[in-house]
């Protein structure tokens, strides 16, 4: 994961043409490609991640395919309190081989959040990801 504190996620209906137009006509960078259904791109100090999502006739902010990551210190802790005051849990805490413990929220306007802690430094290769120019 990029170490920025706020990460946007992004659907676009071609990835591939998305990642070539935002590293041409803005000067962001590819992080690392995940096959052909998501990319991160280093913007300055900060990271984009890119989805790729063919429709966009969606209206419900849950639909969109959009949402953003949080890095926190304290995934398990973040979520507790996220509960108590009536985050909606869409996927708990749990780990995952990229390194990650994470887990999904809604807010009370149904956008999707994802809070992420660092638990290892794993190699996109290692879990199926291929790295780009750091």
């Amino acid at each position: 994961m990029p170490r920025c504190t706020v990460i946007p996620v992004l659907a676009y209906p071609n990835l591939g043409e998305a990642i070539d137009w935002l590293c041409d006509a803005f000067g962001f960078s590819l992080r690392v490609r995940i096959g052909n259904h998501r990319a991160q791109l280093n913007v300055g100090d900060g990271a984009v991640v890119l989805t790729e999502q063919p429709t966009f006739e969606r209206s419900q902010p849950e639909e969109l395919g959009d949402s953003v990551v949080v890095r926190v210190e304290d995934v398990d802790h973040h979520h507790e309190r996220a509960s108590r005051w009536g985050a909606r849990i869409i996927q708990p805490p749990s780990n995952h081989k990229y390194g990650e413990r994470q887990y999904v929220a809604e807010d009370l306007a149904g956008r999707r959040w994802t809070f992420s802690q660092s638990i290892a430094d794993v190699a996109p290769e290692e879990w199926g990801g291929t790295s780009g120019v750091l």
